[in-house]
């Protein structure tokens, strides 16, 4: 009897460390973590949402810039130039007489100031703002889309540490329960009553739930980095979270489900804003078959110094306009080609369109039967465990009979720890099939 309450003290300790492991320490002050509030701080926090705002905000500078084309530029430049030589010529100063002079000189100053706008450009330029614009709302469209995936992914690493902690859970439950058996199937050796390798099996059966232990624990401490991680907080930061063991019954209609994915859901918008931007490409491209017009004016001053104040070689002053109108007539077909092959994306746009509809409806009805699948498995687990529990109680009475062996009992444990992971497994399954409907009708 010594030996065997030595043994119950060594695995007491073992399963009292890999508690005091697996249980973070939890501040006086900090909140319970619940699912939405997961969610919630994900989004606000999370680095990949923080990139798409940043990419928003590159496409509205881009906005910017397409609005300034349109507008007239002001631009000025000042230079120097200085000559290698004098250049001289002879200047006839009477019948046989001639006066040597200056053709330039070796300072040359010039300022100008200019500006130029754009009167037509067939459309070209309101083409470009519109693009610009449209890229704003796709990288809006795109933070949608981000956040719905962000949203799916925090719900998954929430109910793997629910899932991890159950197992966690039943594993110590089982060790437990494993360790009393051991004990009986000893005591019966000792007695005679039991072949010795009875109690041999229920020690293998308890190592290798000692073990399980051991991997539990370190699946709930990853599951729960994995949720840091999403949440933009340090990996070893403590996750205290509120578990979720109730399950509401939902029956979604397909077709009101569909109207609601193709109405809400990120890839649809995206794809009718990139048949709107090939609009505007097929409009920019034919935006060459009309002619360009623009005008410009500048104003100069110049001279051997660098007041630009003139001299004999430089009017101090000048300034001139231009109206300008450039058109190509004949390009050998290439803006034709350029538009044709603008309008071959828009074609392709609106199939994969319908493609993408078809996909989606595909994701819908996988997502339902899912949901479905998952609540009819709750109430089937869930009887499991009292059947297993049933068992176990049969075999051990069994087995203190001795009527059967040790086999038995091992065996009847095995299942009821099966039935009980299967059981939260269900539970926690059939709200991550939730998660998942909502997702496919782009919603969280």
């Amino acid at each position: 009897m010594i030996k065997i309450k030595k043994t119950f003290s060594l695995i007491s300790l073992f399963l009292i460390s890999i508690t005091l492991a697996t249980v973070q320490p939890v501040g006086a002050n900090e909140e319970l973590l619940t699912l939405d509030m997961s969610v919630h701080e994900a989004l606000a926090n999370n680095w990949v949402i923080k990139a798409q705002e940043d990419a928003i905000q590159k496409s509205i500078y881009i906005n910017n810039q397409s609005e300034a084309d349109r507008r007239p530029t002001f631009s000025t430049s000042y230079g120097y130039t200085r000559l290698g030589e004098i250049n001289t010529g002879r200047l006839q100063t009477g019948v046989t007489s001639f006066k040597t002079i200056d053709l330039n000189t070796r300072n040359n100053y010039l300022w100008t100031t200019t500006i130029s706008q754009p009167i037509f450009t067939g459309y070209a330029l309101l083409s470009a703002n519109e693009l610009a614009k449209l890229g704003i709302d796709l990288e809006k469209i795109n933070l949608e889309m981000e956040k719905l995936n962000l949203a799916l992914q925090v719900k998954q690493a929430y109910f793997n540490i629910l899932k991890a902690d159950k197992a966690l859970e039943v594993a110590k439950s089982a060790a437990e329960s494993l360790e009393s058996h051991v004990d009986v199937a000893k005591n019966y050796v000792e007695a005679g009553m039991s072949p010795v390798n009875d109690q041999l099996k229920a020690e293998v059966e308890l190592a290798n739930a000692l073990q399980q232990i051991v991997r539990a624990q370190n699946l709930s401490q990853l599951n729960r980095a994995s949720l840091n991680k999403l949440l933009s907080r340090p990996i070893n930061n403590p996750v205290n979270i509120q578990d979720i063991l109730l399950f509401d019954s939902i029956s979604p209609d397909y077709d009101e489900y569909l109207a609601r994915a193709l109405e809400n859901r990120p890839e649809v918008k995206a794809i009718n804003i990139s048949s709107f931007q090939a609009d505007q490409r097929i409009r920019m491209a034919k935006s060459r078959y009309y002619p360009q017009a623009g005008l410009s004016a500048s104003y100069s001053r110049a001279g051997d110094d660098p007041f630009v104040s003139g001299s004999r070689f430089h009017d101090e002053s000048s300034w001139q306009a231009m109206a300008s109108l450039t058109w190509i007539f004949w390009d050998w077909g290439k803006v034709k080609n350029s538009v044709n092959e603008v309008e071959s994306l828009k074609k392709q746009l609106i199939k994969s369109r319908k493609i993408l509809e078809d996909n989606i409806g595909l994701d819908l009805k996988a997502a339902i039967l899912d949901l479905e699948a998952t609540e009819k498995n709750i109430p089937t687990t869930k009887k499991a465990i009292e059947q297993a529990m049933e068992n176990l109680r049969v075999s051990r009475e069994r087995y203190e009979a001795q009527m059967t062996t040790s086999t038995e009992v091992l065996d009847a444990q095995t299942l009821l720890s099966r039935a009980r992971v299967n059981y939260y497994n269900a539970l926690y399954n059939h709200n991550l099939a939730k998660a998942s409907l909502l997702k496919s009708i782009g919603e969280y």
